[in-house]
């Protein structure tokens, strides 16, 4: 009696020095060490107070922590449940890291740090990512240069395909808009760069050569993104001769040098052509006035007719030096292709021009020359100033086009980002909701199976 009594003594005491046991309560991280793993099941001792139990898709996360988990491990867990039907606490991996993910993001975004995120879809409006349930969204409009998809006319259909190539893709982003009660981010690549492209903007000068790549190309032009800044390369900036077509002149993603011909506020102007030798210098030891030349009709306007001298060179058969008898349009006596003789009457390397006369070539026309010259002269003149008229309304209506388009694209991107953001959460919450489902079945079909094993053995 008195060994009993002794052992009653020292248990009370026991008891009275460890004091209350707290039970774990759902909301919590709690501590505890895997005891057991088992297909898709997962025992914690919780510091020997309880037993907890992950299961179903809260043993994922995106670290992937199941798939590195050994027996004996310690894991930070989030308590969901005091106790199942089996008596064990029911807890998750995902929700305390979709925690610790939180914690991360708030920080970054308190402290204005960029993260490094990877997007797993995309639709026209822009980049989705899901990390741990957290909804990240990453607008068309906030990609930076290189990622940005510039596109013809603002083609949606193009700007998906563009944009499902960034899925993957690890992208450095800052934090625009936090709510972490509906679990949704706003993210933006231009802004994780922008002091990275305020510097570079700082430092870059006027007649700089510079290495970049090809970010876009457009019927006006080629974009060239370089040290987080991007310019264009009007389609005029592009060759020394006629360009029909910026595509002929590079592909999305090649590397090229250029050189930096102006710089108004974030607007930069580049050239490629002005990066090799100008032709113009060589045709004025190669051509002179009064010499026949022969060539193809490679292109026919209102004012005249173009033709090819070499690679570079073309030269313009003025309307009224095409025919003796009086016309008002060029194709009723020319056509693309065809080849033919005419003489050089003007020649202005300054202005890159090259006048020719088919009428010059006649006897009676010979005849009239000397009366013809200051007239052959003025018409040049007159040519020059219409070409002229014609290219600088041709970089304002490039300018205005620009602006419109980005204007266009920016207001498209807005509706497109509104509509689509609402209509992709609730297509999202319906996926999830469907994926918990069937998750839910297959997880109570494996414990059905698991409960009919244990009752067999």
């Amino acid at each position: 009696m008195v060994t009993s009594n002794a052992s009653s003594s020292i248990m009370e005491q026991l008891l009275n020095a460890a004091g209350d046991i707290v039970l774990p309560k759902p909301g919590e991280f709690i501590d505890g060490k895997v005891i057991q793993i088992q297909n898709n099941r997962i025992l914690v001792d919780l510091g020997g107070i309880t037993t907890g139990i992950i299961s179903g898709k809260e043993a994922h996360d995106s670290a992937g922590t199941v798939k590195t988990l050994q027996l004996g491990d310690q894991v930070t867990t989030y308590i969901l449940d005091e106790e199942n039907e089996d008596g064990l606490a029911v807890l998750s991996l995902r929700k305390a890291s979709q925690q610790k993910t939180w914690e991360r993001f708030i920080h970054s975004y308190d402290n204005n740090e960029a993260i490094t995120v990877t997007a797993s879809e995309a639709n026209k409006g822009g980049l989705l990512l899901n990390i741990d349930g957290i909804k990240g969204f990453i607008p068309v409009s906030q990609l930076a240069p290189l990622h940005y998809p510039r596109v013809n006319g603002a083609d949606s259909g193009q700007i998906l395909v563009r944009l499902q190539k960034l899925i993957g893709v690890p992208l450095l982003v800052k934090i625009l808009n936090l709510d972490k009660e509906s679990g949704k981010l706003i993210l933006s690549e231009r802004a994780a760069e922008l002091e990275e492209r305020d510097s570079a903007l700082e430092k870059l000068e006027v007649g700089q050569k510079i290495k970049g790549k090809i970010s876009g190309i457009v019927n006006f032009g080629i974009f060239v993104t370089f040290d987080g800044l991007e310019g264009l390369v009007h389609i005029s900036e592009i060759a020394w001769g006629h360009v029909k077509d910026p595509n002929n002149h590079g592909k999305l993603g090649d590397k090229l040098d250029v050189l930096v011909i102006g710089k108004e506020n974030d607007k930069i102007s580049l050239s490629m052509k002005r990066l090799t030798p100008d032709p113009w210098v060589e045709a004025t030891k190669k051509y002179k006035v009064g010499n026949v030349i022969k060539g193809e009709i490679n292109r026919i306007t209102p004012f005249g007719a173009f033709v090819k001298l070499d690679d570079e060179i073309n030269g313009l058969i003025h309307v009224s030096e095409i025919s003796e008898t009086e016309i008002s349009d060029p194709s009723e006596v020319l056509k693309v292709g065809d080849t033919i003789e005419a003489k050089i009457i003007n020649i202005d390397p300054n202005e890159h021009r090259v006048g020719l006369s088919i009428n010059a070539m006649t006897a009676k026309s010979e005849k009239k020359s000397k009366a013809k010259e200051e007239v052959a002269a003025e018409e040049t003149k007159e040519v020059a100033e219409t070409k002229e008229v014609a290219e600088t309304k041709e970089v304002a209506e490039t300018k205005e086009e620009v602006a419109a388009e980005e204007a266009k694209e920016e207001e498209a991107e807005t509706k497109e980002e509104e509509a689509e953001t609402k209509e992709e959460v609730a297509a999202e919450e319906a996926k999830e909701e469907e994926a918990e489902t069937k998750e839910e079945e297959a997880e109570t079909k494996e414990e059905e199976a698991e409960t009919k094993e244990e009752e067999a053995a």
